[in-house]
């Protein structure tokens, strides 16, 4: 798998980073299999400047090693630099198996307040393709989060996942696996096999490296329940 983190590539007037995320993602899965884009929750706190909620986005390709994490860095980031927004810091991440230390220090980003210094010496030493792109570059440290929570396999919800974004309205447990979700589960972990759930604006945890659904019982239907 290949993981590209990106961060703080908005204004509060321009759309979000999930918009240029699922932009590149769809220019991307011309050439490699697309897993999804999946947002990434991060510490929300006074001191940390952030257009709106501080999270991060992550792209996820099964690219079967055909590509070289930083060509595909170089590659990503001239798409980010051909959409930069004034006042935005963005940074982008691309890794495959991201190590250990990385993954940890996206479970960090959730509950620390990092500095751009810190993903910078980590990245360095391990080798992993992390750069700035402009205004302060303090993107960099949500990029590199973003790779590390989505190589852990259990954090984040999909913004972008097989046909799941054309679904609407009620539509039956079948359809909702049949559009690329793994499986639909209630808050406590019990399966869903059958039933109805409301599909408008699903977005799919990922838990054990796989999108599942989890929803709550609403009147004789299933809703979608949002988990980080």
């Amino acid at each position: 798998m290949l993981y590209i983190g990106l961060d703080d590539t908005d204004n509060l007037l321009s759309r979000g980073t999930g918009h240029l995320a699922r932009q590149i993602a769809l220019e991307l899965s011309r050439e490699y299999a697309l897993v999804g884009v999946v947002r990434h929750q991060l510490l929300v706190d006074a001191r940390v400047p952030c257009t709106r909620h501080n999270s991060s986005k992550a792209i996820i390709l099964d690219a079967d090693g055909a590509v070289e994490p930083a060509a595909l860095l170089e590659r990503v980031g001239a798409m980010m630099l051909a959409d930069f927004q004034p006042g935005s810091d963005p940074g982008v991440c691309v890794a495959s198996a991201p190590p250990e230390a990385v993954v940890e220090f996206g479970r960090r980003a959730k509950r620390e307040l990092l500095l751009q210094s810190d993903a910078r010496e980590l990245a360095a030493r391990l080798g992993v393709p992390l750069v700035g792109l402009g205004g302060s570059q303090d993107g960099v440290i949500g990029a590199l989060a973003a790779v590390g929570l989505a190589a852990s396999g259990e954090d984040g919800r999909y913004m972008l996942l097989g046909r799941m974004r054309e679904l609407s309205g009620l539509q039956p447990i079948e359809a909702v696996l049949a559009a690329g979700i793994a499986a639909v589960r209630t808050a406590d972990g019990a399966p869903v096999l059958s039933g109805w759930v409301q599909c408008d604006k699903l977005r799919p945890a990922r838990r054990g490296g796989r999108p599942v659904l989890f929803v709550r019982p609403d009147d004789g239907r299933w809703s979608p329940l949002k988990l980080d």
